[in-house]
This record gives C-alpha cells, sequence and structure tokens, in this order.
C-alpha cells in the first residue's frame, strides 16, 4: 500500500499533502484532549499507534509481482475514533519512511490519506452502523477492521490510477489494473488482519473493562451489568 518515494508526480504529492493536513491538524487536537483529559488512556493510545505500526510494516509478497500488507486502523479507530488515528497513522507512516525506507517523505501525504484517513473513517462507519443494529461487538470488531484495510487499497488504486491513467483506456482503465492487483493479496490479509483484531479486542475485553466503558465500547447497562461481543454490547 505504501506508495513509494518519489514515484508520485509533484503535483499529485503536494495535493494530497494538502488534502491530508486538515484531518491531522483536528486529529492532533482530539489527541491532547484525550492526553489531557484522561491521561490513563496513554497506555492504551500508545498500544493502538504499536499495533497499527507492526501490522503496517509487514511487507507481504503479493502473487501479482507487488508486496501487501496489513494496516491495523481498524482497532485505534474504534477505541478512539478516526481523528486520533490520522496522528498515530501519520506517526506511523514517517518514521517507516525515516527508518524502514517503507513509503516515502513525498508520499506521506498520499499515504495518510489512504492509511490513516479514508480507512479509519470507513471501519469506524461500518463499526457503528453495526453496533447500531445490534450486531455483536467482536462481529462489529471484525468488518471495522477489514474495511479499514480495504479502503486503504481501493484508495491507493485510485491515487496511483490518477496519476498514471491508462493511455487508452485512461482513468477507468488503470483503476481496474491497479485494483485488480492489490485484490489478489489484500481480500485475504483483510480478513487476517479483522481475525488478528478481533483477538486483541478479547483480550482487551478482559484486561481492560473500565477503560473500554469510558470509550464507549462497553457500557453498563441499567442492571449494573457490563455486557459484549456475542453478550451485546451497546456501541458508543
Amino acid at each position: 500500500m505504501h506508495i513509494a518515494e518519489g514515484f508520485l508526480p509533484p503535483a499529485h504529492a503536494v495535493a494530497w499533502g494538502a488534502a491530508s493536513a486538515p484531518f491531522v491538524v483536528h486529529g492532533a487536537r482530539s489527541l491532547i484532549r484525550e492526553v489531557r483529559e484522561h491521561p490513563e488512556s496513554t497506555l492504551l493510545l500508545g498500544a493502538s499507534g504499536a499495533f497499527t505500526f507492526v501490522l503496517s510494516a509487514l511487507k507481504l509478497p503479493s502473487v501479482t509481482g507487488s508486496c501487501s500488507h496489513p494496516t491495523g486502523t481498524g482497532l485505534g479507530a474504534i477505541l478512539f475514533r478516526p481523528p486520533v488515528m490520522a496522528v498515530l497513522g501519520t506517526i506511523t507512516l514517517l518514521f517507516q519512511a525515516l527508518l524502514l525506507a517503507h513509503g516515502g517523505l513525498t508520499t506521506l501525504g498520499a499515504n495518510v490519506f489512504s492509511m490513516a484517513i479514508v480507512g479509519p473513517w470507513a471501519g469506524y462507519g461500518v463499526y457503528r452502523l453495526l453496533r447500531r443494529y445490534d450486531v455483536p461487538l467482536m462481529v462489529a470488531v471484525f468488518f471495522a477492521a477489514f474495511v479499514a484495510d480495504l479502503a486503504t487499497y481501493c484508495v491507493t488504486s485510485v491515487q496511483l490510477a490518477l496519476a498514471f491513467p491508462d493511455p487508452g483506456s485512461g482513468f477507468l482503465g488503470a483503476l481496474g489494473k491497479f485494483g485488480s492487483i492489490f485484490a489478489v493479496t489484500q481480500i485475504p490479509l483483510a480478513v487476517s488482519e479483522g481475525l488478528l483484531t478481533v483477538l486483541v479486542m478479547r483480550m482487551l475485553v478482559q484486561s481492560s473493562k473500565g477503560e473500554l466503558t469510558r470509550l464507549g465500547v462497553l457500557v453498563t447497562s441499567a442492571a449494573g451489568r457490563k455486557t459484549a461481543g456475542s453478550a451485546g454490547a451497546v456501541a458508543r
């Protein structure tokens, strides 16, 4: 997913950077407010960022000749909402560009837009929709992570198709080619990421019930009973 350093035309690189900047600034304000008002959430914030860093740093070869990886943004979007993930995702992508040569500085804006902005918002939107209709928590978590992962690659396909339209079929032709290259690898990866995110959320339910309740992932019913997963936790 990470578009490599210098791969995008300069105008596209600048445009995606400008499009991403307002989301990152808003997210920074949300993150500062969260830490200031609830300093006890720092550990869980760090864990969410680490989860994103580790998963998105994995480079898995594709049968199509490209490489792909999970994104890890769905978990943080559920816990702290998408604006915070815009910042955590940007930090992740910046460190990967500087330390791992994964992505790049000139393409940072494009990578942030796909992985740290669109992915978390898409996953969180699915999560909220499913919880509104009383879908079990872990099912909603799975689909949130799945969609956040897949949406990232859909946006990357659009970005590449805009930058490199097919000589004969234009943007749509290029979109079909880039999309098919990513889809072969990314769909099973998105399923795997969904399952892994469910496992992590189950661990958090066991170890951090109080914090998850404060964040609205778990709630206390009128009878004072916490509900989660198949027990039917109410979403925030």
